[in-house]
């Protein structure tokens, strides 16, 4: 009899990470019974991601609601799942990493007794604050899985500290690597779609002066909850630092559509020359643009994973980070959203070539693309 399994996500990073697993457990079907639920938590980044990797989910609980809050993340989410669970009955649910969408299907999971496989396992700040609610999502997850894959060996005794049983803890590299290799691989064997890309973005930031292959710019992205208000005050204020004094430089800022950073992203840095703000980019895209970049400054975790398989060094718009192995080798640093420290590390990166050498040319801690093949393979024995 097939092992029936059941892959949950519900934002876009979640989807990225879990498509390459979805694809491997496809090609293994005489021997699992593969379904997909997405919760969209996040509707039209998600959307965009499947419709990338060609994905059609066999349940979607379809939460996203206008204003919406954790409290009904959480409730819509558990609730939803106990009508797929009851119905497929599946043997393990996998969940990604630590979104709300994460831990209440596992706390949903657990109700029904079915085994709980958590993909990106054992990443900690130590810090329920930090990010939030993300840190608080992943540690209660770990409490509830049955089997952990973790990216990292630092995210393996972060696994082993909380006493998990050692046989049920696997480091395998991060999905997300499994990811970036199959959309960059899509991108360069189709030449349509490599120009489509082009034509999207360039149409997009309408300058006749920029081209994607040539121009030098640094690429902006930014959505945590613990940077609203305050915090993207002075991120705005850095970058519009940043672009006055290096004019020279393009700033390109795909804004995340979340009201908390459109508002102050576009009253305060839309009418900067050397600044283009443009809408949320779809994955493919977002890959090239990364590709393309001179340099990153992100809050984002999977970006701090994926930007040193291209060589490009990262400054994190965060306090702490639950990936200390980019800070030790280099590819990362944490610049908070300290104004005068995002400038200062900005502009070395700018001025230092020694500097940036040091940073683009970091090895790579998080993996070899093979993450999801030695899931597959995990569950095969």
């Amino acid at each position: 009899m097939r092992q029936k399994i059941l892959i949950v996500f519900g934002t876009r990073p979640e989807a990225i990470k879990m498509a390459p697993l979805i694809k491997k457990f496809q090609e293994k079907s005489e021997i699992f019974d593969l379904k997909v639920c997405v919760t969209a938590q996040h509707r039209e980044m998600l959307d965009q991601v499947l419709e990338l990797f060609e994905i059609k989910p066999d349940y979607d609980l379809n939460i996203m609601k206008s204003g919406q809050d954790l409290y009904d993340v959480t409730s819509n989410v558990l609730l939803g799942m106990r009508e797929v669970l009851v119905e497929f009955k599946p043997d393990i649910v996998f969940v990604h990493g630590d979104t709300s969408t994460t831990s209440s299907t596992a706390l949903s999971a657990f109700y029904q007794q079915i085994k709980v496989a958590h993909i990106e396992a054992g990443l900690r700040t130590g810090d329920i604050y930090s990010p939030w609610p993300e840190e608080a999502n992943r540690q209660i997850t770990g409490v509830l899985a049955n089997y952990h894959f973790a990216p990292t060996t630092t995210s393996q005794e972060n696994l082993l500290r909380e006493n998990k049983e050692p046989k049920s803890i696997l480091v395998t590299g991060n999905t997300v690597i499994d990811a970036l290799y199959l959309a960059l691989d899509k991108i360069k064997n189709n030449s349509t779609l490599k120009e489509s890309i082009v034509k999207s973005i360039e149409d997009e930031i309408a300058d006749e002066n920029f081209s994607l292959d040539s121009s030098k710019f640094i690429l902006i992205t930014g959505h945590r909850r613990e940077n609203h208000g305050q915090g993207f005050i002075n991120i705005c204020k850095a970058l519009k630092t940043i672009a006055l004094n290096n004019p020279n430089i393009t700033i390109i800022y795909p804004v995340h559509l979340n009201p908390n950073v459109q508002k102050p992203v576009n009253e305060l840095l839309s009418d900067v020359k050397n600044i283009y703000l443009i809408k949320p980019m779809q994955y493919e895209a977002f890959i090239y643009m990364m590709d393309k970049s001179y340099f990153i400054i992100t809050d984002s975790g999977g970006v701090q994973e994926e930007a040193p398989s291209l060589g490009k060094p990262v400054l994190v718009m965060r306090d702490t980070t639950e990936r200390p192995e980019a800070l030790e080798a280099g590819t990362v640093k944490l610049v908070g959203t300290d104004t005068n420290l995002i400038i200062q590390e900005a502009q070395k990166l700018l001025n230092s070539e020694e500097e940036y050498a040091f940073m683009s040319k970091a090895h790579n801690p998080y993996g070899d693309g093979t993450a999801c093949e030695q899931i597959v393979n995990f569950f095969r024995k």
